[in-house]
């Protein structure tokens, strides 16, 4: 098949896409940098235009924390301004900058409830030339994950919904199914030693729980740097100790 030909069946696909609602915009993907993830991942890293997941491991601040810092560190890699919505204005903006996201980047986005947040992750994904839209969530109903994997393909925006849980039982909405295209779980582990005595950085468990047309996988990797970036960690180490200074202020 002759390239002309070839051009000219992918601009009859895009129009067809276009017309059956489809995706209306094809924006790639954001490699981690990390063979061994970007390996697993469809595409070869996190899909612009679709909605991805991250909770922590466990129900207490601590893992929560991490999964923010890592959804901050996605973001951060991204191209554009970065809208949060959020119903509780307690992120400690310190933290979001060691994970690469500069205050001056984000715009926040403060909702009563959390279909306040959805319908501002909604809008703002519709508006597009956005670099990612984050929104923090205990729950995620089917129907409102549908809209926001619609919205963000319309536009290539990358969606990002932060599971921010309160109590323990409100970590069991986790499993409930949604539209998203991957689903990650953040879990802290012991730091990594540094030259420096008393210093090390900030280890995690990164699970992928659900790929879209990809396998569930889980590595052991170095907390985002100031570009927002990880790298696989060289030891497991003991998982006991998962004292860490919380993303969130008390």
């Amino acid at each position: 098949m002759s390239a002309a030909r070839e051009q000219v069946l992918a601009d009859l696909r895009e129009r067809i896409a276009a017309l059956s609602g489809g995706i209306a915009k094809r924006a790639g993907c954001l490699p981690f940098g990390v063979p061994e993830i970007d390996a697993v991942l469809p595409g070869g890293g996190l899909a612009h235009g679709a909605l991805h997941e991250f909770a922590g491991g466990g129900s207490g601040t601590v893992d929560g924390s991490a999964a923010a810092l890592f959804a901050a560190g996605v973001a951060a890699r991204t191209k554009g301004q970065i809208v949060w919505c959020l119903t509780r204005p307690d992120l400690f903006m310190p933290a979001l900058a060691q994970a690469g996201l500069h205050p001056k980047r984000v715009v926040f986005v403060e909702g009563d409830k959390e279909e306040d947040v959805l319908a501002s992750m909604e809008e703002c994904l519709s508006y597009g030339g956005l670099g990612a839209v984050v929104g923090e969530l205990v729950r995620l109903p089917m129907t409102a994950s549908r809209r926001l994997q619609l919205a963000a393909e319309k536009t290539g925006t990358m969606a990002i919904a932060v599971r921010r849980w309160r109590r323990q039982t409100e970590a069991n909405d986790f499993g409930q199914p949604t539209a998203s295209t991957t689903r990650w779980r953040v879990s802290v582990l012991p730091s990594e030693d540094l030259p420096v005595p008393g210093v090390g950085r900030a280890r995690w468990l990164l699970e992928l729980m659900r790929s879209r047309a990809g396998e569930c996988a889980e590595f052991e990797i170095g907390a985002c740097d100031d570009k927002g970036r990880i790298h696989l960690s060289p030891g497991s180490g003991d998982r006991s100790n998962t004292s860490r200074r919380s993303l969130y202020s008390a």
